[in-house]
């Protein structure tokens, strides 16, 4: 007996083939990324049903597609069987896709079961017909179509898996793609299965009277697009809703961890610390544990960033970070309370000569230079050390007292770690209301000049002078340089103050001229923050130009220090400076690396020997003197004249004229004097200008 198949209904299997395919492979990505078993179960059990009609509908759909010359009907009973299998193999199924791994043993073994199965639903269906008598099934397209349901089964398992990532790059178009040829497999199998089927000669349908076909078969299809569809549905809507929720939890976990830790260097921050210091303080209350607190600022850092730039800065500052955590024992808190500001809390500290022994490593551990870009960059930090309970029983006072700690050190000569004492309190206030001293100095008028003249060694005529920056506070009193020009160069304010002191500089010039005294040139001080600036020859021009100031009346002067923190940086400041008719001299030379190849490159018109030298000419007397002559030769042999500062004694005044000293200056010679006092000196000098030329060098035209 014969049948003919209906291309329409035909083509409506491959389509509900292809949507089970794609709802199995949606589910499949939604079961595995579920973390609750409930849900995971819940899951399994929904697409399962969903899938497993789908599978069967495409099933019933294809018998329906083909049409026999009897009465054909199904027996209900049988035909809910063949429906629980398709739900029982889709289970299967996806639980074996939601499974974390898929070997080739569990694919192959999972494929047969899975593939077993369809070909028993198919067959079940087969059987819901009741003929009389019986279908006979072709052996080798019997055998065919469990290949194919296994091979299909394979396929289907295999792409599933691999596909179940929601996160993969244009996951849902290749699922498309995967669902199309797994619909077309799984109808492959079914046509097969039914090309297997022979019906005898006059064989009549035992279930003619059961289930009406018509009935099924719009039933089947509205209900398999529907819980499908609504299937598919679900699982995006709740996809994007976990999706939502785990969105929501990253930037709540983010913000737990922005509010808990610093951004840049990813170290605790302040309220982290705080935290950690207040459990210690408890634990040490109750005898179980004695701690330190480690307060410490980069030297130089500011310079480095100001130069260099925040991107540099901040390099710098994630490397110091890698370093103090290395030098941290288990236990300890490492963390950035905020700029170049770090604090290590040391725990169970039993002697003071624990926390010195952190403190010694962390030191000898910064003395290694960080590569920038191929650029070694020196950076060490000033440390301060409070102990608890000795110094402080308080978050607040602990850091308190290890930041004065921390001053202290850096007053002592930077780059080295001092406990805190109970004096260093007032000298941390006393710094504090410096540093508000200055904050209101310019706008008050706090600041005045002085200026300390300099004479020739030939003849002792006037030379010149070097203004000195004073703060006289009203309740403070008259500050020494000594004592504020260190907090300025900190907290950056020596920057606008080296400008104010460049403009009344060539104002008291000025002033001098308009009293009809023929002034003399003037030196400035540079700090090592100014010269970082970008802008410095560029705002000094400008003042000059606003004041109507001429060049050749002003010198400025650079420490050694200073100068050799940058070489290459410091040799174009003074080459632009000097092509703009400035002046400049070397400060304090003897103190830095006072090298010859240096002091070549930066070609300035004076050097000056730093008063440690002057002070050895009486202290050590021919190791002294041997030392001062030979700065001396070497200078006037680079064709620069040479300042001798901070002569105080009438032996150091003759063996410097012997020497052939350029320049004496110094409180024997001439103490810091008013803009009034010196004009007096002025009158008294009368031409300031009579300089000889250098020697070693040709003589101005």
């Amino acid at each position: 007996m014969h049948g003919t198949y209906n291309f329409w209904l035909v083509a409506l299997s491959l389509v509900v083939a292809t949507l089970a395919s794609y709802t199995a492979l949606d589910l499949s990505g939604r079961i595995a990324q579920l973390p609750n078993r409930r849900q995971r179960h819940a899951w399994l059990a929904g697409g399962a049903g969903a899938m497993g009609i789908g599978i069967w509908s495409m099933h019933f759909i294809g018998v329906l597609a083909f049409t026999l010359p009897i009465a054909v009907g199904y027996d209900f009973t049988i035909t809910a069987g063949s429906l629980l299998i398709a739900i029982g193999v889709s289970y299967f199924a996806l639980s074996v896709i939601a499974h974390d791994t898929l070997g080739p043993k569990r694919l192959a073994c999972a494929a047969v079961l899975m593939g077993l199965g369809i070909a028993g639903m198919h067959y079940t269906g087969d059987a819901a017909m009741q003929m009389q008598p019986g279908i006979v099934y072709d052996p080798a397209l019997f055998a065919a179509s469990i290949v194919i349901a296994i091979v299909a089964s394979a396929a289907a398992l295999s792409i599933a898996h691999k596909l179940r990532a929601d996160e993969q790059e244009n996951v849902h178009p290749k699922r498309m793609a995967a669902s199309v040829v797994m619909g077309l497999a799984i109808t492959g199998m079914h046509y097969t299965a039914n090309a297997a089927a022979n019906y005898l000669p006059g064989a009549i349908c035992g279930a003619a009277n059961g289930v009406d076909l018509r009935w099924l078969g719009t039933t089947i299809s509205i209900f398999t697009f529907a819980i499908l569809i609504v299937t598919l549905m679900l699982s995006r809507f709740d996809a994007r809703t976990a999706s939502l929720v785990q969105s929501v939890s990253q930037l709540n976990s983010r913000i737990v961890y922005m509010a808990a830790f610093d951004s840049l260097t990813e170290l605790p921050n302040r309220r982290t610390l705080t935290e950690h210091m207040e459990r210690a303080i408890e634990l040490g209350k109750h005898g179980k544990g004695l701690f330190a607190v480690l307060f410490m600022d980069l030297d130089g850092f500011k310079t480095i960033n100001d130069s260099l730039g925040h991107t540099v800065g901040d390099h710098v500052l994630r490397a110091f970070a890698r370093r103090l955590t290395e030098c941290a024992s288990t236990g300890d808190t490492v963390a950035r309370l905020g700029g170049d500001e770090f604090v290590i809390l040391v725990r169970h500290v039993g002697l003071p000569d624990d926390a010195r022994r952190v403190a010694q490593a962390v030191l000898e551990r910064m003395r290694e230079p960080i590569w920038i870009d191929e650029r070694p960059l020196q950076v060490a930090p000033s440390i301060g050390i409070a102990l608890f309970p000795r110094d402080g029983d308080t978050v607040e006072a602990l850091l308190k007292n290890a930041d004065a700690a921390m001053y202290a050190a850096k007053r002592a000569g930077r780059g080295t770690c001092r406990f805190f004492e109970a004096d260093m309190n007032e000298a941390a206030t006393r710094t504090l209301q410096i540093q508000q001293a200055l904050h209101e100095a310019l706008d008050k008028k706090y600041f005045s000049l002085r200026f300390q003249p300099k004479f020739y060694g030939r003849d002792g005529a006037l030379a010149g002078a070097e203004a000195l920056l004073r703060l006289n506070h009203p309740t403070l009193g008259l500050l020494s340089p000594a004592e504020f020009i260190s907090i300025a160069e900190r907290n950056g304010q020596i920057v606008p103050i080296g400008y104010w002191v460049v403009r009344e500089a060539c104002r008291q010039i000025r002033r001098w001229q308009a009293a009809g005294l023929k002034t003399t040139k003037v030196a400035i001080n540079l700090s090592p923050r100014q010269l970082a600036q970008p802008d410095l020859l560029a705002t000094i021009q400008e003042i000059v130009r606003a004041e109507r100031m001429g060049p050749e009346r002003i010198m400025f002067e650079i420490t050694e220090t200073a100068a050799m923190h940058d070489v290459r940086r410091t040799a174009d400041t003074v080459h632009a400076f000097q092509k703009c008719g400035f002046e400049v001299a070397i400060d304090d030379f003897g103190t830095g690396y006072s090298s010859l190849a240096y002091l070549q490159r930066f070609r300035v018109r004076q050097l000056k020997i730093d008063r440690f030298f002057v002070d050895g000419l009486d202290a050590n007397d021919e190791e002294g003197t041997a030392i001062v002559a030979a700065i001396i030769k070497l200078a006037h042999s680079l064709g620069m004249n040479v300042v001798a500062e901070g002569v105080e004694t009438v032996s150091q005044r003759e063996k410097l004229e012997a020497l052939r000293c350029d320049q004496l200056q110094g409180y024997l010679l001439g103490e810091p004097l008013t803009p009034d006092a010196f004009g007096a000196l002025l009158r008294g000098n009368g031409d300031g200008d009579g300089a000889p030329p250098l020697r070693g060098a040709p003589a101005p035209a």
